[in-house]
């Protein structure tokens, strides 16, 4: 497989496509995603805020503390019965039974005496001696009788009459029908989600295991760099790579650490020791120019840069940096891209966003597609060439320019469209592969 070579003299290897350098990527994080899967490395959450567990990946199984129903309930409003007391039912010839204490949502279980009706709420418990639920709209008459606001039971000697047969079980909810106490509820690696806390919740647990998250770097270099609100000086922009891959790494699962540094090597060396994370992820500095401030302070340290056969996002750099520093040798796993904009987002959008969100239990992948073209292009026949565009109502994509420095554009864009290496023009209604970034 291509990849790039070393600052040591390596024999040049063929420039690698970017399926290649994703998994060079995939290769460099094997470690640290085993670390973080590791139970011996779980973080314990408190379930009291589930906001706090939401989107999490357990990191070990989780049983229940209770039965789940705790007591057999019903599933209608209606009355609880004896089936056998229904036994000759039938239109012409009702059963008249004498109606008993309620049992509402939160009442204790009651005992059922034969030969009567318990009116019975939608989750209240199922009396003893009861075997059966007959919903209150096939009963006579179809409403219960002097129950409601203050009045918790029918008044004394009323009755109710039944017309047809029940079957024992009938719209009972059997105790622990759905988990026996200490019944697996979730198992590791499942991502916790809205019904996942809700199911915790009923099971009676308090508190799980949960996979740490990955810590990372995000290290902005360049001294034209200035954050939104400041003035501008000649030669100078405002940093969108910051706020852009923040907000990505924080939706693949993520813990972004965001550090501006100025074009100095010792600088960079600096803010690596002074902010432990689990990856650096820079942006700019990596290409072959006189000023590549990441380039320069980590090749020495042995990460590999060089590019791939992509357009935009052909300079990449990774490996592990080996950094000494004031407390020792300190060894980190470095993705390094580009410092434009589209290309740093696209670059993480090929190389790290799958594996970010495998990790985190989310669907790793764009939902992809085939489209055909609302026009015709061009593309440089030795790269993957990934263009920007907009899915029409017709279904066909409409692409924008291939500029790397076209954010806005990318902004307003529905679907990222590849072309292959090898292919240097399409024509109108050529089929292409689209990604979906609108969903």
């Amino acid at each position: 497989m291509a990849h790039f070579t070393s600052s040591t003299g390596e024999t040049p290897s063929p420039v690698p496509t970017p399926s290649e350098h994703a998994q060079s990527i995939a290769e460099l994080l094997t470690p640290l995603f085993s670390r973080l899967a590791d139970p011996a490395h779980a973080e314990r959450i408190d379930l009291a805020d589930p906001t706090a567990a939401f989107g999490r990946v357990l990191a070990a199984d989780v049983t229940s503390t209770v039965a789940v129903p705790p007591f057999t309930n019903s599933q209608m409003d209606g009355y609880a019965v004896r089936a056998a007391d229904l036994m000759d039912a039938s239109a012409e010839h009702p059963v008249r039974l004498t109606v008993g204490a309620t049992s509402a949502a939160g009442d204790p279980v009651r005992t059922h005496a034969p030969g009567t009706a318990t009116p019975v709420m939608t989750g209240a418990p199922i009396p003893d001696g009861a075997d059966a639920v007959v919903q209150i709209e096939v009963v006579e008459p179809p409403h219960f009788i002097g129950i409601g606001e203050g009045s918790h039971d029918a008044p004394e000697g009323t009755t109710v009459a039944f017309s047809t047969p029940v079957a024992p079980g009938t719209f009972l909810r059997q105790a622990g029908a759905d988990l026996s106490p200490g019944a697996t509820i979730l198992t590791a690696g499942t991502r916790l989600g809205s019904v996942q806390l809700g199911s915790l919740a009923a099971g009676g647990v308090t508190a799980v295991d949960v996979q740490p998250r990955p810590v990372v770097l995000l290290l902005s270099t360049g001294h034209e760099l200035r954050t939104p609100g400041e003035s501008l000086g000649p030669g100078q922009i405002y940093d969108a790579n910051t706020s852009s891959l923040t907000a990505a790494l924080h939706e693949a699962g993520a813990v972004p650490v965001c550090v501006s540094t100025p074009d100095d090597s010792a600088a960079v060396l600096a803010t690596i020791d002074a902010h432990p994370a689990d990856l650096l992820v820079t942006t700019g500095g990596v290409s072959a120019g006189a000023f590549e401030v990441v380039r320069d302070a980590l090749e020495p340290a042995g990460v590999r840069f060089g590019h791939v056969a992509m357009q935009p996002g052909g300079p990449q750099g990774y490996g592990v940096a080996r950094v000494t520093t004031a407390s020792g040798l300190r060894e980190i796993p470095v993705v390094a891209f580009p410092g434009n904009p589209v290309s740093a987002l696209l670059s993480f959008e090929m190389f790290l966003r799958p594996l970010l969100r495998s990790a985190a239990g989310l669907t790793p992948d764009r939902k992809a597609t085939l489209a055909p073209l609302a026009h015709a292009i061009t593309s440089p026949v030795g790269k993957h060439q990934i263009r920007r565009g907009m899915l029409r109502a017709d279904g066909s994509v409409e692409v924008g320019a291939p500029g790397s420095h076209l954010l806005h554009d990318y902004a307003r864009a529905t679907v990222l469209a590849h072309v292959p290496i090898g292919v240097s023009e399409l024509p109108v209604g050529a089929e292409v592969e689209i990604w979906r970034i609108d969903e």
